[in-house]
């Protein structure tokens, strides 16, 4: 069935009822008519001699300790892209609300977010660390130009927020495109949650999410690993999945690069080979140089030809298992950041708290 939102190449030519709308700091409510109005803005010295609508008002300074409301939209559609660009880094928390809910649907780390945690451009936006994610659902592409194609339906309302956890003005820069439209009753709405282990204790499963409770589907994960101390190859642990009360897994993986869409320790020629496709990837790569004391990885799979069905309930683990010269499995104490992003029915059941800013830190 065809959805005004959810645009497919085959409905490409077909006429649609749905009205366009983009947030950005030039138009903050997405009025129709309303667009390149500001006489104040980040912009406004750049644009001292040409005046309104040169680009007066191009990205938003999120204050420390601040909550920017990045977007309201009332009534019927779906956001059906995002871009955003500026401060990259996991110091600015994205949250987003659902029908007028208190609990957001959506809350992670901004970089996170965009399935790129190690990504940071805090020392400056030329110097800092960068690798292209190239998906389809998720892009980061050169300089740090974070974009996302999930589509996020809402019946009453959406409300996307921005907290500046630093203690430094966070610029923002960020463009929302959405639709004003019917929603049809089957469709869910879009979920993101944010877990991190540092370290994961040794013997335990790292948890990708929990506490999951309605009728729903699980569309993907984004992971990003620092390898603490030695060995061998570290990703034999299995993925798993246990839906609609399981004591054991419904669906259970062979081992982490295969999750991913790799195979065999993504080793061609004796080095790690980071790679990008439509549904999955190990897109980041870092090997220690004299100071560092991790190796970094960063992947990402989207179940979209595939997603994973539930009617009740859903966790999703990832044991952290490395494989040692003697042929023998070991765990490990690696440090694992993961983000599960799903739809399900409301209500949203209520996430664990997000971990504190040292946690986060990138070290």
């Amino acid at each position: 069935m065809f959805h005004d939102f959810q645009i497919t190449p085959a409905a490409l030519s077909l006429l649609s009822d749905a009205k366009s709308r983009s947030i950005s700091a030039e138009n903050p409510r997405g009025e129709p008519n309303a667009g390149a109005l500001a006489t104040e803005g980040t912009g406004a010295k750049c644009a001292r001699s040409l005046g309104r609508g040169w680009k007066v008002s191009p990205s938003y300074a999120v204050q420390p300790g601040e909550t920017f409301e990045m977007a309201l939209i009332e009534g019927s559609g779906a956001i059906q892209s995002m871009w955003m660009a500026g401060y990259v880094g996991r110091d600015v928390v994205i949250r987003m609300y659902w029908d007028g809910q208190a609990q957001p649907s959506v809350e992670c780390p901004l970089s996170d977010f965009f399935a790129a945690a190690w990504t940071t451009n805090d020392a400056g936006i030329f110097d800092a660390n960068f690798m292209q994610l190239n998906s389809a659902m998720i892009a980061v592409n050169p300089n740090r130009g974070m974009n996302c194609f999930w589509p996020m339906p809402f019946r009453k309302s959406a409300r996307i927020t921005l907290e500046n956890r630093s203690e430094v003005v966070r610029v923002i820069y960020y463009q929302v495109n959405y639709a004003l439209t019917d929603v049809p009753e089957e469709a869910a709405y879009f979920h993101a949650q944010f877990r991190a282990s540092t370290p994961l204790a040794q013997g335990e499963d790292h948890v990708i999410l929990d506490g999951v409770s309605g009728r729903g589907h699980y569309v993907g994960t984004a992971m990003h690993v620092g390898l603490n101390g030695t060995g061998s190859w570290w990703g034999e642990g299995e993925v798993k999945f246990f839906m609609d009360g399981d004591r054991n897994p419904t669906i259970c993986g062979t081992g982490t690069e295969d999750y991913f869409l790799g195979a065999y320790d993504w080793n061609v020629g004796g080095e790690y080979m980071p790679y990008n496709s439509l549904y999955g990837g190990m897109y980041y790569l870092r090997k220690p140089h004299q100071y560092a004391s991790q190796m970094r990885f960063s992947m990402y799979r989207w179940h979209i030809p595939d997603p994973i069905r539930f009617t009740k309930d859903l966790k999703v683990t990832i044991q952290d298992l490395g494989w040692y010269p003697n042929g023998e499995y070991k765990p490990r104490r690696d440090d694992i950041y993961t983000v599960a992003y799903w739809y399900q029915t409301l209500p949203t059941a209520p996430f664990p708290p997000l971990p504190n800013a040292i946690s986060l830190e990138i070290t």
